[in-house]
């Protein structure tokens, strides 16, 4: 029997999971986790877990994070303690916790076990984009990292085999521009942009919870609805009435106030901002035009449209080297390998592909 590996990503908002064996992904899973809930909901999705591989006793468990920065816990620390532990907890195993590249002679990857990664929090806290940097940079050699996801994006650039980063906290690479915290799904549409045009007038945008750049999605039918697993912003339906509904509150109006095609080309404005702000990091960490570029995140289908807001024509000459298909190879879990990114990469550096 080939040695399993799981890899698990707990986020904040979502537990990813990859299931390795034979050198390959065998299955590829996310499951809504809102941690700062509570831990009753990361219990709820480790029951669901191994609902669907009751054998996950016998396998070798990697774990990366970033559900340590939620408000449940007192610090960061706190959070990584916690969430290791109870982990192990779930499991009814031990847990080896990615803390990045191994800097002494030795293996690659620098694991910890539990007590270990508490004490050097500072090495686990929100670390899966450097799991997914050295996994696709051990593969591919060298290029850039792009990975948008339902809450953040990160550009991360590649060389040598080796992520080509000096930083490695939230604080210096929302400094350096490699983290931006805007995703497909989750992200207010406050956070976008201060005002937008409807119907030929230049409107304030409200700063409330109206909506969320699922919405936005949704209406220019590029978020895949599997992937789009967080509840509304009101709880209502995710559907494109709802959306529209949501949209409109963002503008002081109701649904009926606009065609679908207005409320559309509203999207479309969002749309656009979030591209502005994501080319705007891209610029700050990768000044000249990239041969290539590994795309994941369940945003993933922004990337072409990023590349030729930088670049123009061309755009066309870089290669877009899809993270499920190309680094991971999962073949027919491509999808969900390119969106689990992090997942895919913990389990594959554990079992040491």
């Amino acid at each position: 029997m080939s040695e399993l590996v799981i890899g698990w990503d707990l986020g904040g908002a979502h537990l990813k999971a990859c299931r390795w064996a034979d050198a390959q992904v065998q299955d590829v899973a996310q499951w809504p986790c809102p941690v700062w809930q509570g831990l009753p909901q990361l219990e709820a999705a480790m029951a669901l877990a191994r609902a669907r591989w009751p054998d996950l006793q016998r396998a070798r468990h990697a774990l990366t994070m970033t559900a340590e920065m939620t408000d449940l816990f007192d610090d960061r620390a706190d959070g990584v303690a916690r969430l290791a532990a109870a982990m192990c907890a779930g499991l009814d195993a031990p847990v080896q916790v990615y803390a990045g590249p191994r800097l002494a002679p030795g293996p690659a990857v620098l694991w910890l076990d539990s007590a270990q990664a508490a004490a050097q929090w500072q090495r686990v806290a929100s670390a899966n984009w450097l799991a997914t940097a050295q996994h696709a940079a051990a593969i591919l050699g060298h290029g850039v990292l792009l990975d948008i996801g339902s809450t953040t994006t990160d550009i991360i650039r590649l060389a040598d085999g080796r992520p080509d980063t000096r930083s490695r906290s939230d604080r210096d690479r929302l400094a350096s521009g490699e983290l931006v915290y805007q995703g497909v799904v989750r992200t207010p549409l406050c956070a976008l942009a201060a005002h937008v045009q409807l119907q030929s007038q230049r409107l304030g945008v409200m700063n409330e919870w109206f909506a969320t750049t699922a919405d936005v999605y949704r209406l220019t039918g590029e978020l895949d609805p599997a992937h789009d697993q967080q509840p509304s912003a009101d709880n209502g339906p995710k559907d494109e009435a709802g959306s529209q509904a949501r949209l409109a509150r963002m503008v002081g109006c109701d649904r009926r106030d606009a065609t679908a095609e207005e409320w559309r080309q509203l999207a479309r404005q969002w749309r656009e901002a979030q591209l502005n702000r994501l080319a705007e990091a891209w610029q700050q960490v990768q000044p000249q035009r990239p041969e290539r570029v590994v795309v994941a995140g369940a945003g993933a289908f922004l990337a072409a449209a990023l590349m030729r807001r930088v670049y123009g024509d061309a755009a066309v000459g870089i290669a877009l080297i899809d993270h499920g298909r190309d680094v991971a190879r999962a073949g027919p879990l491509a999808g969900w390998a390119t969106v689990c990114a992090p997942s895919v990469a913990v389990a594959a550096l554990l079992a040491g592909a």
